[in-house]
């Protein structure tokens, strides 16, 4: 019997676990791209059929009784490059030593990219929520599910469905790509174009020259092909795109907005407090401009996976959330115009001006969310190497090629343990560097947690990267213990940056405040001098009436996703008075 049998072929009572296990793939076998693993012996029939019924057409959906069985067909189906999507197993015990705990702790090892989800039966939830919060904490599982209450139980897929995305997201090859690129090699325009359309949620499949795809595209190239070249149906080919081009190519350009055009509110920034700003004013009519100079989502749009976002119990990616703002904002109006930021602020009486270039943008209000850019490393021979095994910022989409090596993560916030977490589903070794001695002061606790509980993560307190280097692509970092200065070189494949923060603001005009470190001063953070008429502006309001700061640019900002939607959300407030005074301010004089 073949591991890829169909539901045509497998009755409910067919779907055996011993011949799962040990039958070789014939030619022409792979019938679907993943596998969805089922572990269940007292539920049998309705489990398999209920996700059987619904994801039996795009996955094989595999089913075995023990956790022998279980061991066995996964070490199977990796040694035949047959991809495991997703792990779904009974808490109940098995045979002696195993239950469904054990087991997917196991599985965590064994494939560190599958999905794992717990299934308890509704009646024990009571009796048992503190064992399944302790085991998600320590790792052993990603969540648990109540196993179905019967057919359309919708909380249960809505589960399901969430972690299948995140693993194709993350995890599998695209099979339908809404752009293709040919490349001869690694390079850093190809890094830097990578990152932007996975961040955007963008499907993309590479080519080499030599392949049928890659010589059909090279073919449609006008003129001299220089590598990457992009290509998105119904488009002419892009040799050789900045990442401004390829922003422009999907979202269009700030240069298409008619001259005249008078803008409620031009958001600079489209992070999660950009992203709110947009949606509250669009959505209370206010028209809308947004304006972001890298990929929709800012920085927290690089977390493989926030999990303390309010409202998301089973956490989402910041891409995920990124896109779903987006997408939200545009229903209710809001424009974006991506690749290209804001390069100066022209300050009025009863409006502004906003420039892109040679773009001008006429503005009531300004809401700036540019937030903050990661530090430069400043060490030549690793800044060489930027694209090529070295990366400021989370930079997911190089996650997959550091499967089976070594990766360092120089940070301490949020990103970077949300950084290592995914790294550590294909690195076999990652390594936080940190400058103080642990992770205590500057990390949530659940990633803490989470970490400690990451058999290939290992924290090294007191250490800096000095040097590192490479033929071409990354292979060697030297760390350093900051209190003896004692140098170590190690193999490293990968270095991903995400060092301590500086604000955006050099292309902000003077009159705008800003504090000792360069974040923007708003409300009666704003020096007493400045103030208008003795009155402090308003609570996110800059020292330029009708200019607001908000999120992490912003002096006093909490840096975190929550925090910075939240005042988002509360400029829009703010906007409509600005809005109501400069109607006030129009109105002829009455008689």
């Amino acid at each position: 019997m073949s591991v890829f049998a169909s539901e045509d072929e497998l009755g409910p009572e067919e779907v055996g676990p011993e011949e799962l296990g040990t039958e070789e793939l014939g030619p022409g076998e792979r019938l679907t791209p993943a596998i969805v693993l089922v572990v269940t012996e007292d539920n049998r029939n309705t489990i398999v059929d209920e996700i059987r019924s619904r994801y039996g057409r795009d996955y094989s959906v595999v089913f075995t009784e023990t956790a022998a069985a279980a061991i066995e067909t996964v070490k199977t189906l990796l040694a035949q490059d047959v991809p495991v999507a997703l792990i779904v197993s009974e808490l109940s015990a098995f045979e002696e030593g195993w239950n469904g705990s054990r087991l997917l702790h196991k599985m965590r090892y064994l494939v560190p990219t599958a999905r794992r989800i717990a299934l308890i039966p509704a009646s024990k939830f009571g009796t048992s929520f503190d064992d399944l919060r302790g085991e998600i904490s320590a790792g052993k599982y990603d969540t648990y599910l109540a196993i179905p209450q019967g057919q359309r139980d919708e909380e249960f897929h809505t589960a399901i469905v969430e972690y299948l995305s995140d693993w194709g997201w993350s995890v599998a090859a695209p099979e339908v790509a809404f752009i293709q690129i040919v490349t001869d090699g690694p390079s850093s325009e190809l890094s830097a174009i990578r990152d932007f359309l996975d961040r955007m949620g963008m499907p993309v499949q590479i080519h080499s020259p030599e392949s049928l795809a890659g010589r059909a595209l090279l073919a449609s190239v006008e003129g001299k092909a220089e590598f990457p070249i992009l290509s998105r149906a119904g488009r002419p080919p892009l040799s050789r795109p900045t990442l401004a081009q390829v922003a422009e190519s999907v979202y269009g350009s700030a240069d298409s907005i008619p001259e005249g055009t008078v803008s409620d509110v031009v958001v600079l920034g489209a992070g999660p407090a950009g992203l709110a700003a947009a949606v509250y004013g669009a959505s209370e009519g206010l028209s809308t401009t947004v304006l972001e100079s890298g990929a929709i989502g800012g920085q927290a749009g690089t977390s493989s996976m926030i999990k303390n976002y309010l409202g998301f119990p089973r956490g989402i990616s910041g891409m995920r959330l990124a896109q779903r703002a987006r997408i939200q904002a545009s229903r209710f109006g809001a424009q974006f115009f991506s690749g290209r930021g804001a390069t100066s602020i022209e300050v009025g009486t009863d409006h502004h001006h906003v420039r892109v270039d040679d773009a001008k943008i006429c503005a009531r209000t300004i809401v700036i969310a540019t937030g903050v850019a990661y530090r430069r490393f400043g060490v030549r021979g690793i800044e060489d190497l930027v694209g090529a095994g070295v990366y400021y910022g989370a930079a997911t989409s190089a996650a997959r090629e550091m499967t089976g090596k070594h990766v360092v993560v120089v940070g301490g916030g949020n990103s970077a343990g949300q950084a290592a977490m995914h790294l550590s589903r294909f690195a076999d070794a990652v390594t936080i560097a940190v400058r103080r001695d642990g992770l205590a002061e500057t990390m949530s606790d659940y990633l803490i947690r989470e970490i400690q509980a990451n058999p290939r993560i290992t924290v090294r307190g007191y250490t800096e990267v000095i040097d590192g280097g490479g033929d071409g692509h990354l292979e060697w970092l030297t760390l350093c213990d900051n209190r003896t200065r004692t140098p170590e070189r190690v193999e490293a494949a990968g270095l991903f940056l995400l060092l301590g923060a500086a604000p955006t603001c050099d292309w902000i005009p003077a009159q705008v405040a800003r504090d000792d470190h360069g974040f923007l001063l708003t409300g009666r953070s704003v020096p007493k001098e400045l103030w208008v008429d003795g009155v402090p502006p308003a609570f996110l309001e800059t020292s330029v009436p009708g200019i607001f700061a908000v999120g992490d640019v912003r002096s006093g900002s909490m840096k975190r996703v929550a925090s910075a939607s939240g005042e988002g959300a509360s400029s829009v407030p703010l906007v409509h008075d600005r809005l109501s005074q400069l109607r006030l301010a129009n109105l002829p004089p009455s008689h």
